[in-house]
């Protein structure tokens, strides 16, 4: 553990004890306001105290083994060593602020970007790895709205994901995901580059409680072009709605019904709303280094997917693996995990610079 954080943690210390002696003070005791916040910091130095008391007890057992090192004591210095990197790992989870938001559900919107029909087969390709990862983690998902794209896959396609910290795991994912491949279209076996924009909206109660007013909506009903059978394009049940005083532009097809579509795309409007102002209030805040969230733009290239050779990059943390199918079937934790160590790290410099 580094030193900055060691004397911070010393630091922390004298102030738990400190606060330890305000509780038996009358005057604090009676006054609660003043016992409110001694209190709350109470509960957060109290563990910190209790494992830095350990990790300072364990590193004086290291060290002693140190200066009488034989073969016994070389399986014991592994093992303290290994409790000792524990408690500096919870100690550090205890330092870094709690997201409150990682505990939620949350909206995930793919969109294509360049590339025309290349960009909605790659859309195909994330829904169907989010899928796969979604179905590891035991999540539900319910489909919000699908646009499909002329030659497979999708122009759009926004599901809700329904698992405890869903936003958690999937809040760096948002942002330009790019392909590098020869298409099936393609004759000479030229690469073409193809881009998709991704965003992660974490699911709160005041999405569904953004007030639309009529008056800012253009409504526009068209025949829905997507599957159907018979009652295709033999009633004007799609819906397109433009918000006027954001120019956001929804449009729901997925249901037979036009009141269905109407529901849903007023619906898909307040996400979209919500998701626009989050950005605004995320632009705010400087508090992390690099940039791990996306906004869910063009301009943020997160990570590269080459196909030739069968790798990937996330260019926030400088990572490439050759891993590209497995991660395509699913194991999305080959790149959410580091780039969640990667986001406590910056939390931590953040808190001892």
């Amino acid at each position: 553990m580094k030193n900055f954080i060691i004397n911070k943690l010393e630091y922390f210390e004298k102030r738990y004890k400190r606060i330890k002696r305000l509780f038996l003070k009358n005057n604090i005791i009676n006054n609660k306001k003043i016992l409110k916040k001694i209190s709350n910091e109470y509960c957060f130095f109290n563990n910190i105290y209790i494992y830095f008391k350990k990790w300072k007890k364990k590193k004086k057992e290291f060290n002693n083994i140190l200066l009488n090192l034989n073969k016994n004591n070389l399986i014991k210095k592994k093992k303290i060593n290994k409790l000792i990197k524990y408690i500096e790992y919870k100690i550090c989870e205890l330092l870094i602020p709690k997201d409150n938001n990682d505990k939620l559900d949350c909206f995930l919107e793919i969109r294509s970007g360049t590339g025309g029909d290349e960009a909605c087969i790659f859309v195909g390709n994330l829904f169907k790895m989010y899928n796969n990862y979604i179905q590891s983690k035991k999540w539900n998902i319910e489909i919000i709205n699908i646009n499909n794209g002329e030659h497979g896959g999708f122009k759009e396609i926004i599901i809700k994901v329904l698992g405890k910290g869903s936003y958690g795991f999937l809040k760096f994912e948002s942002g330009g995901h790019r392909v590098q491949r020869v298409p099936d279209t393609e004759n000479q076996g030229r690469i073409h580059t193809s881009t998709c924009i991704i965003a992660i909206v974490p699911i709160l109660p005041e999405v569904n409680e953004i007030e639309i007013n009529n008056k800012d909506l253009k409504i526009d009903t068209f025949r829905s072009s997507g599957a159907g059978g018979q009652h295709v394009n033999t009633t004007d049940s799609a819906i397109r709605i433009t918000h006027v005083p954001t120019g956001i532009v929804v449009e729901c097809q997925d249901e037979r019904s036009q009141h269905k579509n109407k529901s849903k795309a007023l619906s898909i409007l307040r996400f979209r709303i919500y998701a626009a102002k989050n950005k605004e209030k995320n632009k705010k805040k400087t508090t992390i280094r690099k940039n791990l969230l996306g906004s869910g733009t063009r301009s943020d290239r997160n990570r590269t997917y080459n196909f030739s050779q069968d790798r990937i990059t996330d260019h926030r943390i400088n990572l490439t693996i050759y891993s590209l199918n497995e991660v395509l079937n699913g194991k999305l934790d080959l790149l959410i995990t580091p780039l969640i160590k990667e986001y406590k790290n910056n939390k931590l410099y953040e808190i001892f610079k």
